[in-house]
């Protein structure tokens, strides 16, 4: 099997430091892509159509285009819509949540606020999409 990849789309610095510590801490050998606004999620995902990745960790609150919104786009791209897309977001409010499932997050997961619980959800996360689901593999377009 190919490398995992994952793209992770999160605006904060110190969230990424946090996760990508995890992700040291742990000796994953998944290969990570950080962007930093959904305007940068939507144009990485256009951009290597031959090579997508295989799981997106989608932060909600990011500057230009919302996490909503770029779950919004990938749900209603025909080619990506099957595309796994984790919610990792501080927020905890009911709305946030019925809002994402609706437009079709496989999960929604608030952010731990300790390093333990990071490298908990961390833990976690590869455990059940990289060595207990079965990801879909999605076929380039042709260009």
């Amino acid at each position: 099997m190919r490398p995992l990849r994952v793209l992770v789309v999160e605006d904060n610095p110190a969230d990424i430091d946090l996760l990508q510590e995890c992700l040291d801490l742990e000796g994953s050998q998944v290969n990570v892509d950080f962007v930093h606004d959904g305007f940068e999620a939507i144009s990485y995902l256009h951009a290597d159509r031959a090579s997508p990745p295989h799981l997106v960790i989608l932060d909600l609150n990011l500057p230009g285009l919302s996490g909503c919104d770029v779950l919004g786009r990938i749900r209603g791209d025909a080619e990506l819509r099957q595309l796994p897309v984790v919610i990792l977001t501080h927020s905890d409010a009911q709305s946030d949540i019925l809002k994402t499932y609706a437009l079709g997050a496989n999960c929604y997961i608030t952010k731990p606020s300790t390093l333990e619980g990071f490298r908990r959800v961390v833990r976690q996360l590869e455990d059940f999409w990289f060595c207990l689901v079965k990801l879909p593999a999605l076929s380039p377009s042709p260009r």
